[in-house]
């Protein structure tokens, strides 16, 4: 397509949002906005890469951060995955590296967590290396302009619009047609009511032309999610209580919550009756993950259990927030003022 990459780049250096790391040519900072934007809405992350610029200026810095500080400057933001990550792959930095960032595609995509398209996105944007990016917003935005009704969640799919994207990304600047190409479907093709008035290829885009903007992108369907239903136990007594820390794989790993007890469904109760002083029951709150509900209930009791399971800490009330905890047990901390 003549004169695509100019018509968005001239488009984006008018238009761009004024985001901190698009000034940034440093790759280790490029690769925290990548890492913490991914699932996450720009706005919402804004004040987190703010946070873990400040916290961590250096890839060594977060490489010798202890996981539970990058835990708790991660909380709130879900997908913990990305936080261990990020902190997994300073350590291989600065151990197998020599604290220098990869410079390659190739060699960030080493990196753990790091797939495709955020190894592209960093080798373009700060070494200006010629690999295409497709994030959700490219895919929307390549499957409006070129009508394209192949899934984008399917293998054929996945290949097709890759493909694409590397016939359409430059010799020259690579990095800025990907921002373009970015800031495209983030701000003009968004998923609903997009701008298409001030499109700056709108006279070349298929679906406008017939019609079926509003079915694309195409996707084969959704993964199924799955209900669970979780009772945490609040034991207080004078200034302390308890909790512990989740083990294993899943979600919310290496976190900390209150005691928990899991049942099958909604209508079951857990057996209690060895704790005593049960003060308060909270009704079931609902939270949301990309693949799963939490249904969460939290009982209250004024009182410690006579014997703590081993995994279980002893910590003084005033010192909660000192530990990661997920976002739904904080937020019940915020709203309830339990302590």
């Amino acid at each position: 397509m003549s004169n695509f990459t100019l018509l968005i780049v001239d488009w984006y250096r008018l238009n761009k949002r004024n985001l901190p790391w698009r000034s940034e040519s440093n790759p280790y900072f490029i690769w925290l906005s990548e890492i913490i934007l991914q699932q996450t809405r720009v706005d919402q992350g804004m004040a987190y890469y703010l946070t873990f610029t400040k916290n961590y200026p250096t890839v060594l810095d977060l490489a010798n951060a202890k996981e539970q500080d990058v835990l708790n400057d991660w909380q709130g933001l879900g997908y913990y995955s990305r936080a261990r990550n990020l902190h997994f792959s300073a350590k291989y930095i600065q151990n197998e590296l020599n604290g220098v960032f990869p410079t390659t595609y190739t060699e960030i995509l080493k990196l753990k967590g790091v797939g495709k398209y955020t190894a592209a996105a960093i080798s373009s944007f700060a070494f200006n290396e010629k690999r295409a990016v497709v994030d959700g917003n490219v895919y929307r935005f390549l499957s409006r302009v070129f009508d394209l009704d192949t899934p984008i969640d399917s293998s054929a799919g996945i290949k097709e619009f890759q493909k694409l994207a590397d016939t359409l990304i430059p010799e020259i600047n690579p990095g800025e047609h990907n921002q373009a190409m970015m800031e495209m479907g983030a701000s003009v093709c968004t998923p609903k009511n997009p701008k298409c008035n001030a499109c700056p290829v709108n006279e070349k885009c298929l679906s406008l032309a017939k019609n079926t903007i509003n079915n694309r992108p195409v996707k084969k369907g959704k993964t199924k999610t799955t209900d669970r239903y979780f009772h945490f136990l609040i034991f207080k007594s004078e200034e302390n209580t308890i909790i512990e820390q989740r083990i294993g794989k899943g979600i919310w790993q290496n976190m900390f919550q209150f005691p928990l007890i899991e049942t099958l469904n909604i209508n079951d109760k857990p057996d209690l009756t060895s704790f005593k002083n049960k003060t308060f029951e909270s009704t079931p709150i609902k939270h949301i993950l990309s693949h799963q509900r939490i249904y969460a209930t939290f009982h209250h009791f004024d009182s410690l259990p006579d014997q703590a399971a081993q995994k279980r800490l002893t910590i003084k009330q005033s010192d909660i927030q000192e530990y990661p905890l997920p976002r739904i047990i904080d937020r019940y901390l915020e709203e309830q003022d339990v302590f």
